[in-house]
């Protein structure tokens, strides 16, 4: 069912300082703040070539990384996204195998403009797992 790993997010209390370590101390290439309202998070991306790390800001206070940098003041890996291709069809069969899918279980458009689903941590190990359609999860 799954693919590649689209990406690791981590949330962090301040987005400049942690895009500043990326780019200027390991050197790596990261994109613009794009802020998503919808999910309550400002996001920059880390290109990494084969993957991504996704840092994560809270946009408000009723964001759902304010709960968790609430939690781990410093920051701390937030949740780790695999690609599917059908994203409907990976949901319909999670659900019958008895997980259980956050909000209202329907896909919402995700930062990459794909549809994105979030999985119940306390299904997968502890923990938050995304599901983001991709036209290709194999990377071909």
């Amino acid at each position: 069912m799954i693919g590649r790993l689209n990406h690791v997010a981590i949330a962090v209390p301040d987005l400049a300082a942690a895009t500043a370590i990326y780019r200027d101390q390991l050197g790596a290439t990261v994109s613009a703040p794009l802020p998503l309202p919808e999910h309550g998070v400002t996001t920059v991306f880390i290109d990494l070539g084969n993957t991504k790390i996704e840092l994560l800001a809270a946009l408000g206070d009723t964001s759902p990384i304010a709960r968790f940098l609430a939690r781990n003041p410093a920051g701390g890996v937030h949740h780790v996204c695999y690609e599917v291709a059908d994203i409907l069809a990976a949901r319909d069969s999670l659900i019958a195998s008895g997980a259980r899918v956050l909000g209202s279980g329907e896909p919402k458009i995700g930062a990459h403009g794909n549809p994105v689903l979030f999985l119940d941590p306390k299904d997968f190990c502890g923990t938050l797992v995304e599901l983001e359609q991709v036209a290709d999860p194999s990377g071909h």
